[in-house]
């Protein structure tokens, strides 16, 4: 089990969630829309192009921990369904006390991990699996293989999208082969990345998106140029030049992201 503890963020009524030493979520119970991490904000630039501006969605998170993207969501998109795979108990019990969800939110969290919790979902269910999801710092190798990605298809609905926020660093050997396993099931991917992590050999974080209908990509394009840090994003051609040439992970033949750094 990993040491969680509730830390005071940088502004009055902002938290962060740590985990085994790491800063894991950012959470501002004044303004859940004022999102710290730039990931965070990349991941939420598509659930802000995935429908019309305050429709509500029906959304699967793989990861819980402080929650800040369900809150956001029920903020931006009230009426929305949505439910949380969160396997560790401990932290959301924690989060609960110290940091409660709002009355009426539609947010429901199950104790389960993502494997499990998506195999319990009936199909067509989603229109966005968000995957956020680690263990000691790296996402888990069971949540990267083909015949998990097949699961998610499985729940979501026909144009639906998964979202994975992936770490590594160039030459991103290890996100090649997820790419490969996503172009497999679903066909159509996109990623969103910082120019310093493309060129740079540090971990970053990498934002993808695929889906079996049309991703948006251009929308993803333009929320990126006007973004506080803006960051690139690459399109099905992109993405199959610059993170092509994988091998798909299978449940026989994973591996979990790479190791942070330090």
């Amino acid at each position: 089990m990993e040491a969680c503890e509730i830390v005071p963020g940088d502004r009055p009524a902002t938290f962060v969630l740590r985990l085994s030493g790491r800063s894991q979520s950012h959470v501002d119970l004044d303004d859940p829309t004022r999102l710290a991490f730039d990931y965070v904000r990349r991941i939420a630039d598509v659930v802000d192009a995935a429908a019309p501006p305050g429709a509500p969605v029906r959304v699967v998170h793989v990861g819980g921990a402080a929650m800040t993207l369900p809150r956001y969501v029920a903020a931006t998109r009230p009426g929305s369904a949505q439910v949380v795979l969160e396997p560790a108990t401990e932290v959301t019990e924690l989060v609960r006390r110290e940091l409660p969800l709002p009355r009426r939110s539609g947010i429901k969290v199950r104790g389960v991990d993502g494997r499990r919790g998506v195999a319990e979902l009936r199909d067509g269910y989603a229109e966005l699996v968000l995957l956020d999801a680690f263990s000691d710092g790296r996402v888990p190798a069971e949540l990267v293989t083909v015949e998990f990605f097949e699961d998610v298809a499985r729940a979501l609905d026909g144009g639906g999208l998964l979202v994975l926020n992936l770490t590594d660093r160039a030459p991103f050997g290890w996100t090649r082969r997820v790419v490969a396993g996503l172009r497999q099931v679903f066909g159509s991917v996109a990623l969103g990345v910082e120019p310093a992590t493309l060129r740079a050999r540090r971990l970053g974080n990498l934002v993808v998106v695929a889906s079996r209908g049309s991703v948006p990509a251009d929308a993803l394009a333009a929320r990126a140029a006007s973004a506080a840090a803006p960051y690139r994003v690459l399109d099905g051609r992109q993405v199959s030049d610059g993170f092509g040439g994988g091998t798909a992970f299978t449940d026989a033949d994973s591996a979990p992201s790479p190791a942070p750094d330090g």
